[in-house]
């Protein structure tokens, strides 16, 4: 009745921050393989809070055993990866709480995936989340810096 929980949605072609925190650009990513797009252009966040959420309205095409990453696929076809962290994968899923499946259809802002950041950084990991854009031979303009607010912040539009 009053609208109490809904988001709002996203402009066509545009993709929202998976997690709160500093943006910075992929070229900055303490990880060669993120930093030489090795993976796909996109954007990095250093995270502020444990919440990651889906980045746009889509279908979890992909959610690793391991939950350090996830792919969505987005209502009108892009593909989406998030990862989570920088060798985070070594912790086997530890650290890591998923509140979706594969297959599971999602809203922009929707938590996927809690990590347990207090318990990481102690042990020294660096939780830069990248938001990437694998294979994608849409136009894309990406943001590069500032702060980005979880499933408000638009960090890249595209055109397919």
């Amino acid at each position: 009745m009053f609208g109490f929980g809904k988001r709002d949605p996203l402009p066509a072609g545009s993709i929202a921050a998976a997690a709160s925190g500093e943006i910075i650009p992929l070229e900055k990513v303490k990880d060669e393989v993120f930093a030489r797009k090795m993976m796909g252009d996109g954007v990095a966040i250093i995270p502020s809070e444990d919440d990651i959420v889906a980045p746009c309205d889509g279908i979890v095409s992909m959610l690793y055993p391991t939950l350090h990453a996830f792919g969505i696929t987005s209502a009108d076809g892009l593909d989406i990866l998030v990862h989570i962290g920088i060798d985070t994968v070594r912790l086997k899923g530890k650290g890591f709480r998923s509140f979706v499946k594969e297959g599971q259809k999602v809203r922009v802002g929707e938590r996927i995936i809690k990590v347990d950041t207090y318990d990481m950084k102690n042990k020294g990991l660096d939780l830069t989340t990248m938001i990437l854009f694998p294979d994608c031979s849409a136009r894309m303009a990406m943001k590069r810096e500032g702060y980005a607010n979880k499933g408000k912040t638009i960090i890249a539009t595209y055109t397919l």
